[in-house]
């Protein structure tokens, strides 16, 4: 055995390509400054699982005892015989109903035996001594953690976390079946002291608190979490050892298990320590894979709907006439299909493409969302078909700007699929190959797939789906953005927010944050929004924003933008509708403007109002993109010369 594990030793020694996984190169690179006489042979991340049981716990606790009860167990104590329920009923001058009464209590309680005459418990004489008595018992549910690299049973009051780990299992390989503590045949002993460790507040004997029982509720669950495994050589010992770790704590009795395992055969070094650089890191590469297979499944789901619509027309188109359907265009309905599309737009446009390139070379879509980003439409355009490639990002749409300055159009980097997607108004959803925005008006894709699809259902399933990407982007970028306090991080998040009708977010998390320069920002941001739709929703949020003015000092040096952008506010929101307005400028709301020199003392409400609304004229309605058609291709013959 030693010799095989020298054999892999010496082929890793002379190999510049150590299987050390991307993630932990940080970490071997410390050990080995740290350990010169340490070379790491392998690291791998894996992942192992812990079983999490729901168990119920039975629990007593005391309380304080009543004058009658106290008499009963001092005189089961005291007095020598112990007297019986009527003759204590009699030397108290009590009728007998009473004591019988509470003495039948107390032995529910387990503090008398159930016998005549009075019997005092070990339990009671516990309790008397503290001048308490134990309450009826009462259950609780609690979650017992198993974990095959401890010998604790840990409690916790709320489950574990589910977590996808797209990671190798460490059972793979160990050619040993590794254990698994069943908690129904633990003694109710273990249970308490487990409890006690656990520091759940549950067995607490010195507080009168026990449990006095427990069973298993439901099968054990399955919970994955990451570990990492190293293969070290030790030149001062000339051995090797093994090393596990969670996270950068060295768990030294599993590690000492390990090493012998190693030493009986029972490692598979040889999979170990297969090398996963030739490869893309193997975690984004699966978590990109399974991304893929549900836009797929989705895909294909859709192209078989089309397929039927196809081949059953008439049956189908009519009993879809109410729950949308999925239309397939031909080559050269797309182009002038999507552009009609985009350009009906009233609140919502979202884009997925793989390819966001430095010129868009379809000047017709640039156009259309221009004028949708001009009425009012949240666009969010997501991109990237690889974390590995880089592209250069479109200049056009960035240089988009609000009269405010601001990015009329979102843009965020989320790589995952070859197919493009676009969900307008949460009415329309289209999957397609072909790429929009490289396409001119003048050019016909040839051979494309084109879907639009009106099925509620198909069309709600792919906008959670991107949606919640653009969350976990946009709330990443936040978490940046905190913790280097990155104002232009923080803006980016707070435009993403926005562009997917998640301002409340946004404001909520600038209020836990208490980032209050950035509230004159999401005020810029909302405003579009409030001209074009008063929405309710926007309401609450203003509301909220409203009530923030409290933490403001007039020293701020935000305080110019943030009177302006709560004038115009109230200008937007006062034109839709003044009464509106006046609510939302309550006695404590109107203190705070005042106090800001919002408003100016000599104001009254309505003649604030008055002066934000002054009259305005109408504003040109922007003219629809207009769409050019494709011209139907003549058939013509050409005289051909003899």
């Amino acid at each position: 055995m030693l010799l095989v594990i020298m054999e892999v030793l010496l082929m890793f020694l002379t190999s510049s390509n150590k299987p050390i996984d991307d993630s932990l190169k940080n970490l071997v690179e410390e050990i080995t400054a740290q350990n010169p006489h340490l070379s790491v042979l392998a690291a791998r991340q894996l992942r192992y699982n812990l079983q999490q049981t729901t168990v119920e716990l039975t629990i007593t606790e005391p309380r304080p005892l009543n004058v009658l009860e106290e008499f009963i167990i001092r005189a089961g104590i005291e007095f020598d015989p112990p007297p019986t329920a009527k003759e204590l009923a009699s030397i108290l001058g009590l009728d007998s109903i009473f004591v019988e009464s509470t003495i039948k209590t107390l032995q529910r309680l387990q503090t008398l035996a159930p016998k005549s005459p009075i019997t005092v418990t070990e339990q009671g004489r516990l309790f008397y001594k503290k001048g308490s008595v134990p309450q009826p018992p009462y259950a609780v549910q609690i979650y017992a953690i198993t974990d095959v690299f401890s010998d604790n049973i840990t409690f916790q009051t709320e489950p574990l976390n589910e977590i996808n780990l797209n990671l190798p299992n460490l059972a793979n390989f160990l050619n040993i079946n590794l254990p698994n503590k069943d908690i129904s045949s633990v003694s109710l002993e273990d249970i308490q002291k487990s409890l006690q460790a656990s520091d759940v507040a549950l067995h607490v004997p010195e507080a009168g608190k026990i449990v006095t029982a427990f069973r298993v509720l439901q099968n054990p669950q399955i919970i994955w979490r990451k570990i990492s495994m190293f293969v070290i050589y030790d030149a001062n010992q000339d051995k090797i050892t093994m090393q596990l770790r969670r996270g950068k704590e060295i768990l030294d009795s599993s590690s000492k298990w390990l090493d012998t395992l190693l030493s009986e055969g029972k490692i598979s070094l040889s999979e170990l320590c297969k090398s996963s650089n030739t490869s893309p890191n193997f975690e984004l590469e699966a978590a990109r894979n399974h991304k893929n297979d549900e836009i797929e499944s989705r895909f294909n789901k859709i192209r078989q709907q089309a397929l039927e619509n196809h081949l059953k027309p008439s049956t189908r188109r009519r009993k879809s006439s109410d729950s949308g359907k999925v239309i397939q265009l031909s080559d050269r309905q797309i182009n002038q299909t999507f552009l009609e599309i985009l350009n009906a737009a009233k609140f919502q446009i979202i884009i997925y493409s793989p390819w966001v390139n430095h010129v868009i070379t379809n000047s017709e879509i640039l156009a259309v969302l221009e004028q949708a980003a001009k009425r009012g439409v949240s666009i969010l355009i997501c991109y990237g078909i690889s974390p590995q490639i880089e592209q250069p990002i479109s200049t056009e749409i960035p240089a988009i700007k609000t009269p405010a300055d601001l990015p009329y159009i979102q843009l965020a980097e989320l790589a995952d699929s070859h197919i493009k997607e676009v969900i307008v108004d949460r009415e329309i959803y289209i999957c397609s190959s072909y790429q929009w925005l490289e396409y001119s008006g003048g050019q016909i894709p040839l051979g494309e797939f084109f879907y639009q699809v009106t099925i509620p259902q198909e069309v709600n399933e792919a906008y959670e789906f991107l949606t919640q990407r653009f969350h976990k982007h946009t709330q990443q970028l936040w978490t940046k953005a905190l913790e280097n306090r990155d104002t232009q991080l923080a803006k980016d998040s707070l435009y993403l927010w926005d562009a997917m009708g998640m301002e409340n977010i946004a404001l909520k998390e600038i209020e836990k944050n208490n980032w209050l320069e950035l509230l004159p920002v999401w005020l810029n941001i909302l405003l579009p929004k409030l001209n074009s739709q008063n929405s309710p929703d926007n309401l609450v949020s203003l509301n909220l924003a409203l009530s923030l003015l409290s933490q403001v000092t007039p020293e701020a040096p935000f305080i110019d933008s943030l009177q302006q952008g709560l004038r115009q506010f109230i200008n937007a929101i006062a034109t839709q509708n003044r009464d509106t307005a006046v609510n939302l400028l309550n006695n404590e709301v109107w203190s705070e403007l005042l106090r800001l020199q919002i408003a100016q003392e000599n104001d009254s409400v309505d003649d604030f109002i008055s002066q934000q609304t002054f009259p305005q004229q109408p504003a040109k309605k922007e003219p629809a993109t207009k769409i050019k058609k494709v011209p139907t291709e003549k058939k013509t013959r050409k005289k051909v010369k003899e």
